[in-house]
């Protein structure tokens, strides 16, 4: 027994020694918990860029006009088919105008537009028949083809200095909606079709079958710009993104996603620059935002039909991006049934008097979802028109539901603001309150008016400067 005891005494004396001696004192603390040293580079290794065969395939060796008027999409169609009947490679776009309808891109395929080239996408709806199986606002349903379309490919690739052009305006897509308020009807051409199929979204998930949600031509359900739907190995980079009917970027139950170096300006209805939804493995970098809606957004399904897939959005990492325009900078929901984890946000800048919310959070308890796991770190912030952060359970149908939402886990560190309403602004439910935040190391100046803070638990600020601007007094 003495032994032992002698033994005990000797490993604490040591022990005490070890931790205080002056060589460990001296090194810089890491958390074996801190996730961008832990979780971060296991998901970049993850994230790889597809790599394609030699072969080249130019448009203009399958009759493509060149005259920027005439349709070329049989001639792109051919280029596609005959590439991907070699084994892959790339079907290059040269510079010119080319008019198409839509792209369907296949496995191990490069569409690569050349420096100068611009694909215009006609507004026909007839041309984007038939009917394909794709997601709208987080609801799954047989619509129009989207602008850029793979299903269930993998190795694929946009590339190029060129540019795609949508085509949209108020006489086309945008019309649909109608924002334009010199034109604007009463009852928006899109509104009735919208109800349908949100109201077919809350149907019970064992009566619900998405193939038979029959929308396309006689409905006014707009297309996405890109959307690759359940596929993996896939990368957009360096293209411009002009005039989109709908959301411009939007993959859907994919994994392996990279954008990169790409330039988005679209201002019409509904505009969100990049939408993951209900995908893994996404890295998001060097990409310049200037939207009609959210910059990016990341989602995972809406309602009972979000609930039926059940799949989340995690593992997405946004980096060195520019955000002008738009209603949320990094936005997560609402369109949030399946949860999000594990988003990583870092040296970033975004400024526009037309900017509303720097980090956005949005859901209610109808949408659901767990949102855990987010993390905001080396971004500056010059003018946005509401707060820094904002989270709102109330958003739209707020509490007029059975699935109460979660948001948990945020860390925001070295963030710098020169102008907000608000620097905070977070609405959680009496039962359900958001928890865990955590702000350090950031400063907040030009702000407006206080905090607001509903039903919120453990929000820590270290280091956090407020500075807020002098208010005139009214007589």
């Amino acid at each position: 027994m003495k032994f032992k005891y002698i033994l005990s005494c000797l490993t604490i004396i040591f022990a005490g020694y070890f931790f205080s001696s002056p060589a460990l004192s001296q090194t810089p603390h890491l958390s074996i918990d801190d996730p961008w040293t832990t979780v971060m580079p296991a998901i970049l290794a993850r994230i790889k860029a597809p790599s394609f065969p030699d072969s080249v395939f130019p448009i203009s060796e399958y009759g493509a006009p060149t005259d920027g008027k005439s349709d070329a999409s049989a001639a792109i169609r051919a280029a596609i088919d005959a590439c991907f009947a070699a084994g892959g490679g790339t079907v290059r776009i040269p510079a010119g105008v080319y008019r198409t309808g839509p792209i369907h891109l296949k496995s191990n395929i490069n569409l690569h537009l050349d420096e100068g080239a611009t694909l215009h996408f006609l507004t026909d709806p007839l041309l984007y028949q038939p009917n394909v199986f794709t997601r709208w606002e987080g609801v799954e349903l047989m619509n129009y083809s989207p602008l850029i379309y793979a299903f269930e490919q993998e190795n694929i690739a946009i590339t190029g200095k060129g540019t795609l052009d949508g085509g949209s305006d108020y006489d086309n897509w945008w019309g649909w909606v109608l924002l334009d308020r010199r034109t604007k009807p009463r009852e928006p051409l899109a509104r009735a079709s919208r109800n349908r199929l949100m109201s077919e979204a809350q149907m019970p998930i064992d009566r619900q079958d998405p193939h038979k949600r029959i929308y396309g031509l006689h409905e006014y359900i707009r297309p996405p710009f890109i959307q690759p739907y359940k596929c993996k190995n896939i990368l957009i980079e360096d293209v411009t993104i002009l005039r989109s009917p709908f959301w411009e970027i939007n993959p859907v139950l994919c994994n392996n996603v990279t954008v990169r170096g790409v330039t988005i300006n679209s201002h019409g209805a509904n505009n969100d620059g990049c939408d993951p939804e209900s995908c893994s493995d996404v890295l998001i970098e060097n990409t310049s935002f200037d939207t009609g809606d959210d910059c990016i957004a990341i989602k995972s399904g809406r309602n009972n039909d979000g609930r039926r897939v059940n799949v989340s959005s995690e593992n997405i990492i946004i980096r060195n991006c520019s955000f002008k325009d738009g209603h949320g900078g990094v936005t997560i929901g609402s369109e949030i049934s399946g949860g999000c984890r594990n988003v990583f946000v870092e040296n970033c800048v975004m400024d526009s008097p037309n900017l509303d919310i720097a980090f956005r959070f949005k859901t209610n308890a109808v949408r659901g979802g767990t949102i855990e796991n987010i993390y905001f770190r080396n971004i500056e912030i010059g003018k946005v028109a509401q707060s820094v952060l904002g989270a709102d359970f109330n958003y739209e149908e707020g509490a007029r539901g059975n699935y109460t939402p979660v948001l948990r886990n945020i860390i925001i560190e070295n963030v710098s603001s020169k102008s907000s309403n608000r620097a905070i602004s977070l609405r959680g439910f009496q039962n359900s309150p958001i928890s865990n935040i955590t702000i350090r190391n950031c400063t907040f100046s030009g702000v407006r008016q206080n905090h607001l803070i509903e039903h919120v638990e453990n929000l820590k600020t270290e280091n956090v400067q407020i500075e807020r601007v002098a208010t005139e007094r009214r007589n």
